[in-house]
C-alpha cells in the first residue's frame, strides 16, 4: 500500500468521483516538483499513487475538480482543491480524501 492514498466523493451527487486528475508535489528549497499524477477510478480512489517512501516535508495534492464538473456539465466556482499539509515523519499512512460539490470543498486526515 502507498503511504499516502485519497478519493474523492461528490457529495451534491452521493457517489464517488471518477476521473479527477491529482497531483502530489513536494517543496524543495528552489520550488515545487511533481513527485505523482493520477486519475481516480470508478471508485472515487487513486490506489498505488506513491509506492516510495515519502520523507518529513511540506507537501501539495491537487485535484482539477473543475474538469470533472465540466465533463458533467455543472458550472463551479472551484477550478482545482488543494491539500497543503506537512509531514512531520516518514513511516505513518497518510489518507486525505476531497469531499465536492460545485460550491465548495473540504477534506480531513482519514484512516
Amino acid at each position: 500500500m502507498s503511504q499516502l492514498s485519497t478519493h474523492v466523493l461528490d457529495t451534491a451527487l452521493g457517489k464517488p468521483a471518477a476521473g479527477v486528475a491529482i497531483r502530489l508535489e513536494y517543496q524543495f528549497a528552489d520550488g515545487w516538483e511533481i513527485i505523482g499524477e493520477g486519475e481516480t477510478d470508478a471508485d472515487g480512489r487513486l490506489k498505488n499513487f506513491v509506492p516510495v517512501s515519502l520523507k518529513a516535508g511540506r507537501y501539495r495534492l491537487t485535484a482539477e475538480i473543475g474538469l470533472y464538473f465540466a465533463a458533467t456539465q455543472r458550472e463551479t466556482l472551484y477550478p482545482t482543491a488543494q491539500i497543503d499539509f506537512a509531514i512531520p515523519a516518514s513511516g505513518d499512512h497518510y489518507h486525505l480524501p476531497f469531499l465536492i460539490s460545485p460550491w465548495s470543498w473540504s477534506t480531513y486526515r482519514g484512516s
